[in-house]
């Protein structure tokens, strides 16, 4: 019986064993999915619906009242300015003229009879006069005669005005008459109709519409509803291509001609009007149709680009560990304890983080910067390093602006990773993060490749670089004060210094100071579209990853456009090295991750919760992805 018990026991052991050995040999090797860098076109657009009407269009209508006679047009008739396209009936016109008429012979009558009187009135006068000379008749009768002559001359006026009021009235009625005629406006095509034949009008307050006649269908327009988010980028003259659904395989082209400034809300979302000017030579297009408009806001021509699934890519601590490779310098500071996270933050005095300035190896406890640091020779001694002149408490010395700062307003002070920890000292060039577990050397040999660069700059491409640091604010420059021999004044120079002689300081969108912000009162422009200054190039940074020798290697790069797919890699700094054909990384599965069941994107997430983080990360969180080029966290 122990015989059989000790074999049991036996068994069991080497089975255990067994079963973790097939267990630990089964361990899946990490999947790593790339994608080629290409040449080709990248256009950025904004799509919106809208509807097609004709460029003029205009209602015909009828001043007079009465019952439609006649008809001479229908839809579609192509009718001539002046020609008679419908009649009402104008009996009961007729016979207000023949009334009219009959008050002016009444008045004209009148005004005889009183004309009449008056001479009687005045002969009278007359013999009062002579007969008073004579003293045959009292004074009161001449006054009396005298009164009556000047009561017939203002009766007379009276029928004077109203006589001229019946041929007014009559006129009226003569010109109702024309108005039962109604003639074409302008030269076009009638697109609607409104009445019919024997159809009774009343024209009261508002004239009732009888047609709708289209100028020029040749020429059409497309009211396109801009949401409020996009319509700062809208601006005249961009081409724009739009699809209808009568036509699902024609592409029809147009160009904004004018951004209205009349905004529409329909359920809390704000838009705008944009007019599009389209041409309608073959008259395919007709009015009401609706448009699926495509704007295009800028557009590079075979350029380098890179898929956008690439720049969004963001290695977290298990993808290097399943990889078996250290996690880059650059990156140490991002994980937390553990090494859990992606691109977080590293803030003083946050949970797992490091105090300013100071950064550790994954898993060690991080060091404070060492209070003799020394710093980069380059360093010109006009500008002292950040961080100089800080307490051992971190609390803020009498030192000059920029030299004594906290430690949280220096990290807000990082190029890529607002945030990020930065010994003190530290420059700001190339990624804009990554240089803190640099030796001095290693940064006095950046500095001086970046001053080697900008040496070898045409002048042309040395104003591209300077304009993009300004609109930067110095972001990717160097540090606060600092700047290479020969670089001129840039946006990394010294805050608060003066400028030099004949130089005037600019504003962040290049107007220089004292200039009229909106620019009415210094030009000659007729309409507010004029004044729109043209979109300023588009530029951002981001990271790709190599995955060279079974290992993922970080080139930090700049970035331009983006259609969503692929992102414009713009050239210089690390961005050199990469061609045509080279593999990015944009996804990698390590294994680890529970299987998800069919319907499940993530199993190990609470379904209350949203997408929660995996190899990738996810926006916002650590790990999380920048936007195709953007910043990252």
């Amino acid at each position: 019986m122990k015989k059989i018990i000790l074999t049991l026991i036996v068994l069991t052991v080497i089975g255990g064993g067994a079963a973790a050995y097939y267990m630990r040999k089964g361990t899946p090797e990490p999947t790593v999915t790339t994608a080629q860098l290409t040449r080709g076109d990248i256009a950025e657009v904004v799509q919106a619906t809208g509807t097609l009407q004709a460029v003029e269009t205009v209602n015909v209508g009828t001043q007079v009242s009465g019952v439609v006679q006649e008809l001479y047009a229908d839809f579609n008739s192509i009718v001539k300015k002046g020609q008679v396209i419908a009649r009402l009936d104008p009996s009961l016109i007729e016979t207000a003229i023949e009334q009219r008429e009959a008050s002016v012979t009444r008045a004209q009558a009148e005004l005889e009879r009183l004309r009449v009187n008056l001479a009687d009135a005045r002969r009278k006068l007359e013999q009062a006069r002579a007969m008073y000379e004579r003293q045959l008749i009292p004074r009161d009768q001449l006054e009396t005669a005298e009164l009556n002559v000047k009561t017939q001359e203002s009766q007379i006026k009276a029928s004077e005005a109203g006589l001229i009021q019946a041929q007014a009235d009559l006129n009226t009625q003569r010109v109702n008459l024309g108005h039962t005629v109604i003639k074409a406006p302008i030269d076009g095509i009638v697109i609607q109709r409104s009445v019919d034949q024997g159809q009774t009008v009343a024209s009261s307050m508002n004239a009732p519409t009888l047609y709708i006649i289209a100028a020029d269908l040749t020429k059409m327009q497309v009211l396109a509803n801009i949401d409020e988010a996009e319509v700062g980028r809208m601006r005249p003259g961009q081409p724009v291509t739009f699809r209808v659904d009568a036509y699902p395989t024609d592409i029809f082209h147009g160009t904004v001609s004018q951004v209205r400034l009349q905004p529409t809300t329909v359920q809390n979302v704000v838009t705008y009007s944009t007019v599009i000017s389209v041409p309608n030579e073959e008259l395919k297009l007709k009015p009401g149709m609706t448009a699926n408009v495509t704007i295009e806001i800028a557009r590079k021509n075979n350029v380098l680009r890179a898929p956008a699934a690439a720049l969004r890519f963001r290695p977290n601590a298990d993808v290097f560990a399943a990889l078996k490779q250290e996690v880059p310098p650059e990156l140490q500071r991002g994980f937390g304890p553990g090494g859990q996270g992606g691109f977080g933050r590293a803030g003083a005095g946050g949970p797992g983080g490091a105090p300013a300035g100071a950064t550790a190896p994954q898993g060690q406890p991080a060091q404070p910067p060492a209070a003799s640091q020394p710093q980069a020779q380059a360093t010109p001694p006009a500008a002292a390093p950040r961080g100089e002149g800080q307490r051992p408490d971190g609390a803020r010395g009498d030192a000059p602006r920029g030299e004594g700062q906290r430690p949280e307003r220096r990290q807000e002070a990082g190029g890529g990773d607002r945030g990020g920890d930065r010994p003190a000292g530290e420059g700001r060039m190339g990624g804009g993060r990554g240089f803190a577990d640099l030796t001095p050397e290693e940064r006095e040999a950046r500095r001086r490749q970046m001053e080697e660069r900008l040496k070898n700059m045409s002048p042309e491409e040395r104003e591209r670089w300077e304009a993009r640091m300004r609109e930067g604010g110095g972001r990717g420059g160097f540090q606060r004060g600092e700047a290479p021999e020969g670089a001129g004044r840039q946006a990394g120079a010294t805050r608060g210094a003066a400028p030099a002689a004949g130089e005037r300081q600019s504003r962040p969108g290049g107007a220089p100071q004292g200039a009229n912000r909106t620019g009415i009162a210094t030009t000659n422009a007729t309409t507010i579209d004029a004044l729109f200054a043209p979109l300023p190039p588009t530029e951002g940074r981001g990271r790709l990853w190599l995955y060279v020798d079974k290992k993922l290697r970080l080139v930090n790069v700049r970035t331009g456009i983006t259609d969503g797919t692929w992102v414009e890699i713009l050239d210089g700094g690390d961005a050199e090295q990469l061609q045509p054909g080279t593999e990015v990384v944009t996804n990698v599965i390590t294994g680890l991750e529970p299987q998800a069941r069919p319907g499940q994107a993530n199993p190990g997430s609470n379904p209350l919760m949203g997408p929660q983080r995996g190899n990738q990360g996810g926006r916002g969180g650590p790990g999380g992805a920048g936007g195709g080029g953007g910043r990252g966290r």
